[in-house]
Parts: C-alpha cells; structure tokens; sequence
C-alpha cells in the first residue's frame, strides 16, 4: 500500500516517538509514527504497563499505562496517524524523497526521525520445546491488563526486574502465586528483591531457586501445571497452575536500520547536537541514539526529540526558523504573542 508523502515519518512509538509526533504537529508539519508493534507506548506497554515511573517532568509518579495514554492524547491532537504492526525492511531515496517500506506498506517522506528505542525487541521464549504449544494458551510472555490473571495461579519464570516486578504486581490478585529461577542470583532490583523475599518467608507465594521448567501438565487442551527441576539433584515435582508467565528479557534488533548508512556504536546510532545522523535528511533521537553524555532517560528523550524535529523542520523548509518559539505564546494554542 503507497500511503500519502508526508514532511516526517517517526520510526517508534514510544514516548520519545510519541513526543516527536506531538512536537511535528506543533512546528505545522505533516508527520505520522510507523511501528512495528501493535500498541503505542514501546517497552513501557509492552512491558511495564503496571510499573510506577518516577523521573519524568510533572508527575511524582506515574504509572507507565497512564503516562503513555497522557502522552498519546498529545500527541494525537493534531491528527497525525500512527501505523501499527509495520515491520520495516527497508528505506530508499527516490526523486528527492525517502521511501519507508514496511512489509505491508510504502511510506514516503522528506525526512525521517529514528525513535526505535532499542530497535525491534521480542521476549526471550523458553528453551524448552515442550513450552512452545502453549504460548497463548497458558504461557504468556507479556502482561497487558494483569486484571486477566485474577483469581489465577500463576507460575513466574524469571530472575530479573520484570520477573520480580510482575511477582510484586500479581501477589494481591493472584490465587497462588510461585517464583522459579535457575539460580539464587537475582538480577532485580533489591527493594522489590527483598520484597518478594519477604512474602515467600511469610507463605503468601512460592520461591523456588535453582529450578527450571520440566514439562507441562494439562487436562482436556487445559493447563493445569508444571513439573519442575531441580537444576543440582534433577529431582522433579509438580506445581499446580492456570498461568506461566516467562519473564527473561527480550532480543532486541535494529533489523533494516543497521543497513542505511548509519554510524553505529554497540547497535546504537551515533547522533551529534543536531540529532543529526550524518545521513542528509535523517534523524535520530531517544534510547537508540549515541553521543558524549548520553543519558538513557525518558526525560532526556524530550528533548532530543524536540531538537530532532526543529532541524527536520528546517531542513525541510529552510526558511522556517530552527527555534519555534514558546508554546504559550503560539496561537496554534489559542494564544497571543507577548
């Protein structure tokens, strides 16, 4: 499908996506986001939506969903369209313009933002293969709405912060809830460590270190456990449960983007102060950008997002000035100039 040329095409919607699309519209441009994932909101919906984040302007806290609906309203407000479920294979220069192609689509453009974030990402499955048949039928690798799993038993499998972060979340909804790591080293963070600990000594949930997956149980199509291993002795027993939940990370890739042309750092882009990447006409901000005193921040995101749109901005129609400005001060707002 060719869709329309528009001013800017953003690669990710994430918050750094996001806030590029809300700062494009604000600047007067056409834009859109293209997204390979079928949700706005990056790792924060697809794998943090429960999760409290602390360090972002304006908020005490916030938890991930709220933010990313918060941030979506703004961004949204101008109409730009966001593409959904767009792998993206491939980019070409044609006639002056860049030619974004997805799997489905063709999306030209006459710049280009890069806010992948840390590029495709996908959860780390589990190795063994008599896991596989039950993805989606009892083995889930993400929590969308942790509402689904009330009144469930649920097995964790995992040793990180989305493991723990999820034990700590459920424990309250849970009917039964169990920990399983392959080993007692943890790479959680220690509060919600100590936490979790805390509620296996006081019987509320299960904690089994040095275990992994064995097999899986079921009744009529339905699952109804696990067997677990112990990884030193290979002792076997059963655990009851409606849910696994494997938590163990994610693989990420910046699949098409590693092959334009990009100066690239450890599957990172190399930005200067511009958010320029070297490549006329493209730029690049957020978590999968580069430079001396890079901050992996949300907040640090903004901002590059916002310098990334101003030169795009420019470099489109150089005789719009790089700096728009106050926003309090533009009548796109309603607004009159002091």
């Amino acid at each position: 499908m060719q869709h329309p040329l528009v001013d800017i095409t953003i690669i990710g919607g994430g918050p750094t996506g996001l806030f590029a699309l809300f700062y494009a519209g604000m600047r007067g441009v056409q834009a859109r986001i293209v997204d390979a994932l079928p949700q706005l909101g990056g790792q924060l919906t697809a794998l943090y939506p429960e999760k409290y984040i602390f360090d972002v302007g304006g908020f005490p806290k916030v938890l991930a969903k709220d933010f990313v609906r918060a941030l979506t309203e703004q961004a949204l407000q101008f109409k730009a369209p966001a593409f959904l479920n767009e792998t993206i294979i491939g980019l070409e220069r044609e006639d002056g313009q860049f030619i974004l192609r997805t799997e489905q689509s063709q999306f030209p453009s006459r710049a280009i933002v890069i806010a992948a974030g840390i590029g495709a990402f996908t959860p780390r499955r589990l190795p063994q293969a008599v896991a596989h048949p039950w993805y989606g039928r009892g083995i889930f690798d993400a929590v969308g709405d942790p509402e689904m799993f009330r009144g469930k038993r649920i097995l964790i499998i995992g040793g990180g912060d989305t493991a723990f972060d999820w034990a700590h979340q459920l424990l309250d909804r849970a009917a039964t809830l169990t920990l399983v790591h392959r080993s007692d080293r943890f790479r959680a963070h220690a509060a919600t460590v100590a936490e979790v600990q805390r509620a296996a000594a006081d019987g509320r949930m299960g904690l089994h270190v040095f275990h992994e997956l064995h097999d899986v149980l079921s009744v009529d199509g339905l699952l109804t456990g696990v067997v677990l291993r112990d990884t030193k002795t290979k002792v076997t027993f059963a655990v009851p449960c409606d849910v696994v939940l494997p938590m163990l990370g994610y693989v990420s890739d910046l699949g098409a983007l590693a092959h334009w042309g990009l100066t690239l750092e450890k599957e990172e882009i190399v930005v200067n102060s511009c958010m320029e990447t070297g490549q006329p006409g493209i730029y690049a901000a957020g978590d999968v950008t580069t430079y001396p005193g890079k901050l992996k921040l949300i907040a640090s995101g903004f901002g590059e997002a916002a310098t990334a749109v101003n030169q795009a901005v420019h470099w489109i129609y150089p005789e719009k000035k790089v700096a728009p400005g106050h926003s309090s001060n533009m009548a796109l707002f309603g607004q009159s100039p002091d």
